[in-house]
């Protein structure tokens, strides 16, 4: 009795491999035949995952932008040059009872003036001009380091009360204003990449319909006599359901395999603009690689197998 069973087990398993095997078959011839639809279906492919892969680099380079800017945080008051140490210990202590203020870093003359040297040191006329002038013009400073750099214009107003005598000038510049633009411009790049990859989504889906509909006029009397022997809709179904997990296949890899070099291509630039910091966009990519495309393949995927089966089940009827 069990060695009845599991040879009936093993029959409905060959069974099952060889359907698979004929579907897999009847998908590929069907895409041969049809080469040209095939490779258009493929470009739509390749052109909406692009799409969607620019707007992913668009958003991480534009997150990289925002975390330039707060590393650039620039709110500093500049002291008069004759300030004693317990009137700057004074003000320091008062500026970080503030309760947006993380720290305060103290810049005495001689420190700004080898700051100043170090970031002119590529400008030889600015550095005689500092020789000549035979003194170190500089003041010392309190640079504020804020908690949350989203509250920086409260932080503003608070040190804009604060009053004391050795204050020579104020530099508070509002970087929230600059991180807004740089998030309205990241946002509707974001719109416009994401209407277009669902444009490139909706122009895939008609493409596979029409490829589809078409292979089965190819196959009408085909699949007329697999119904006249009694095959399933499943089996009828099986090899454009295929074709659509073909086609994903093949646009996600040829997707990254042209989504790579134009990363490459971008990197030097990204290095340019935000020198000093670790922007490496290829590292993101590497570092995501099975997340953003497998992702990919498995959402295009079910959308190429859902316009298949639609598209088989309205023209295999009947």
């Amino acid at each position: 009795m069990i060695k009845k069973e599991e040879n009936i087990f093993c029959n409905l398993t060959n069974m099952f491999l060889l359907s698979i095997y004929r579907a897999i078959k009847f998908s590929l011839q069907d895409i041969s035949r049809n080469f040209w639809l095939s490779t258009v279906t493929v470009i739509i492919l390749i052109l909406a995952l692009f799409s969607i892969n620019m707007l992913l680099t668009v958003n991480v380079i534009g997150q990289a932008a925002i975390g330039a800017v707060k590393e650039k945080i620039d709110v500093s008051i500049y002291l008069k040059p004759d300030s004693t140490d317990d009137k700057i210990t004074e003000l320091r202590t008062q500026l970080a009872s503030l309760s947006n203020v993380k720290e305060v870093k103290y810049i005495s003359k001689d420190d700004a003036l080898v700051i100043f040297k170090a970031s002119n040191n590529s400008n030889p006329e600015v550095l005689q001009a500092l020789r000549e002038l035979g003194k170190n013009p500089l003041t010392p400073t309190l640079v504020i380091v804020p908690k949350d750099i989203n509250q920086s214009g409260s932080l503003i107003n608070d040190l804009n009360k604060i009053q004391s005598d050795i204050i020579d000038s104020r530099n508070f510049t509002d970087n929230q204003a600059l991180m807004d633009k740089i998030n309205a411009v990241t946002k509707k790049v974001t719109e416009a990449g994401l209407a277009l990859a669902i444009v490139f989504v909706f122009i895939t889906l008609l493409v596979i319909f029409n490829s589809v509909r078409v292979a089965i006029y190819t196959h009408n009397i085909e699949i007329s006599i697999m119904r006249l022997v009694g095959a399933s809709n499943s089996f009828i179904y099986l090899p454009y359901l295929f074709s659509g997990l073909f086609y994903s296949l093949a646009g996600v890899l040829l997707t990254i395999f042209l989504f790579y070099p134009f990363l490459g291509l971008l990197q030097p630039y990204l290095e340019a603009f935000f020198m000093g910091y670790n922007v490496n966009i290829i590292n993101y990519f590497n570092t995501n690689f099975f997340q953003i495309f497998g992702l990919e393949f498995v959402v295009i995927a079910l959308v190429n197998i859902l316009a298949s089966w639609w598209a088989a089940r309205k023209y295999t009827q009947g």
